[in-house]
């Protein structure tokens, strides 16, 4: 009976506890465009308790006269917009790119085999319910030779 009293206070904590969510700091998605020049695979981790700073790594392709392999790294912030689950990143990346030499006509090369590329990000990034992750960016492109407009679009998984 002396405890009785106390019944309403853990039934309020323990619905506070259970109505907390944990953030999910991992993501594995797939690119079409964005910082893997043509399409990727990427695996994200962000680096503090809540949304914010994190990095990123993946292996993608790019085909220009030459089947080149792609591996973009970069370093992203994720502002909150809200409820945790919409967020305008922006992202700073490098993308180390190197052609398969077995798919290459040499007699109509006058380049380099290697390149590698500065690729800022700004976009709206969405995770759901679900654990599923998406978003769009511009990813504009920049390398030696050239400032090339470019966008991104990524879907994953969140774990």
């Amino acid at each position: 009976m002396k405890l009785l009293p106390l019944l309403p206070i853990v039934a309020l904590f323990s619905s506070q506890l259970s109505a907390q969510t944990t953030f999910e700091k991992n993501d594995i998605y797939l690119e079409a465009g964005g910082n893997g020049l043509l399409g990727s695979v990427n695996y994200e981790r962000q680096v503090t308790e809540k949304p914010g700073l994190g990095f990123r790594f993946g292996f993608g392709f790019y085909v220009e006269q030459a089947f080149y392999v792609t591996v973009p790294i970069g370093l992203n912030y994720l502002f909150p917009l809200k409820n945790n689950r919409s967020f305008i990143e922006a992202g700073l990346g490098l993308t180390f790119a190197t052609f398969d030499r077995r798919t290459f006509d040499y007699d109509h090369y006058y380049g380099e085999n290697n390149s590698a590329n500065f690729v800022p990000s700004v976009g709206y990034r969405r995770h759901t319910k679900h654990s599923v992750m998406w978003r769009v960016s511009a990813t504009p492109i920049i390398n030696r030779y050239a400032t090339t407009p470019w966008i991104g679009a990524s879907i994953g998984k969140r774990f």
